[in-house]
C-alpha cells in the first residue's frame, strides 16, 4: 500500500482545512487508517482513525474539532479540521494497518506527510 497525503497549508486559527491520503492498491478497504501529527521537537500524536467498517477514533487533543471519514470506491480517507488552533501545527501523517490502533509504531505503511500551519 502505497499513500500520499495532501491538503495542509498555512490558516488562520479558527480556520478549517481537510486532508486526504490517497492510497494505491486494491486492499485499502480492508485497512484502518490513522492520521498522526508531529510538532518539532514532539513525538508523534494520535489524532484520528477509522476502521476498516467505518468505526472512528478520536485523540482527546482534537475530539469535536476533527471528523475522519473514508471513501473506499476512491481508495481516499479524509480528516476535517475545524476550528483550529495554533497548537495543531505539525506535519500530519496518514498510515495503514490491518486492525485499528492508536500506537503510531504499530502502522504498516505511512504517506509522506503534510504541513499544516496554524497562524494566531
Amino acid at each position: 500500500v502505497q499513500l500520499q497525503a495532501s491538503g495542509g497549508g498555512l490558516v488562520q486559527a479558527g480556520g478549517s482545512l481537510r486532508l486526504s491520503c490517497a492510497a494505491s492498491g486494491r486492499i485499502f478497504s480492508s485497512y484502518a487508517m490513522g492520521w498522526f501529527r508531529q510538532a518539532p521537537g514532539k513525538e508523534r500524536e494520535f489524532v484520528s482513525a477509522i476502521s476498516w467498517s467505518g468505526y472512528t477514533y478520536y485523540g482527546d487533543s482534537v475530539k469535536g474539532r476533527v471528523t475522519i471519514s473514508r471513501d473506499n470506491a476512491k481508495n481516499t480517507v479524509y480528516l476535517q479540521m475545524n476550528n483550529l488552533k495554533p497548537e495543531d501545527t505539525a506535519v500530519y501523517y496518514c498510515a495503514a494497518r490491518r486492525a485499528y490502533s492508536r500506537e503510531s509504531g504499530l502502522y504498516d505503511y505511512w504517506g509522506q506527510g503534510t504541513q499544516v500551519t496554524v497562524s494566531s
